[in-house]
């Protein structure tokens, strides 16, 4: 494989071993390169400027900038996709991590951890959620609560077949934005493929038809 077509890595956590362990992981895989590897938040968004990596594989807990803000940095300033990893599965800490950009919320205790699966979904435009918080808890209240109207301005463009990319630019959001309000979307009506949104969503008169 050439260089140029290997997925980006850039590895933050501000345990070494930890970051040694994850390099490992996904240096085995051929189509991934570690490109850099960061301690802190600062750094991290120091190096996602310079290094413009694909995919930023960031913790959520350090000291001094935490994920979140280093996340919601590097998603304003690159195009890199920030895969959350995390040893807590509580649903405010995953909402956060989704609202600052990360295309994805990974436990690090997950015993059957995939992490060059999970890096290649992200860089392959996915919504990555380890099962242990893809539940309808962590987004409690989206269904009770009806859509946002933003969400309903999600879900009529999905329905008229655009791709995350264009309702990005019709909304003027980033893709991860979206990509976020989709799996919402989803979540909150309970369907999981995009041709059963589209078939609840006319079912039931949130789109309007042309």
């Amino acid at each position: 494989m050439a260089d140029s077509d290997r997925i980006t890595v850039l590895l933050v956590d501000d345990h070494s071993l930890v970051r040694r362990g994850f390099r490992r992981i996904l240096e085995d895989d051929p189509s991934i390169e570690v490109v850099g590897e960061a301690s802190d938040g600062e750094t991290a968004v120091d190096l996602a400027r310079r290094l413009r990596p694909r995919v930023v594989v960031m913790d959520c807990a350090m000291p001094g900038m935490s994920g979140l803000v280093a996340t919601r940095q590097i998603v304003g300033e690159t195009a890199a996709r920030v895969l959350m990893l995390s040893m807590h599965a509580e649903d405010t800490l995953v909402r956060q991590a989704m609202e600052a950009g990360a295309c994805g919320y990974i436990l690090k205790s997950a015993l059957d951890l995939d992490l060059a699966a999970a890096v290649k979904r992200a860089a392959a435009g996915e919504t990555v959620l380890d099962p242990a918080v893809a539940k309808e808890t962590v987004f409690k209240g989206e269904r009770t609560r009806g859509l946002s109207q933003r969400e309903l301005e999600v879900l009529q463009l999905i329905c008229a077949g655009q791709s995350n990319r264009e309702i990005a630019t019709a909304l003027d959001l980033s893709i991860n934005t979206v990509a976020v309000h989709r799996a919402n979307i989803m979540v909150a009506l309970g369907v999981h493929k995009t041709a059963e949104l589209v078939v609840y969503a006319i079912h039931h008169g949130l789109v309007t038809l042309p």
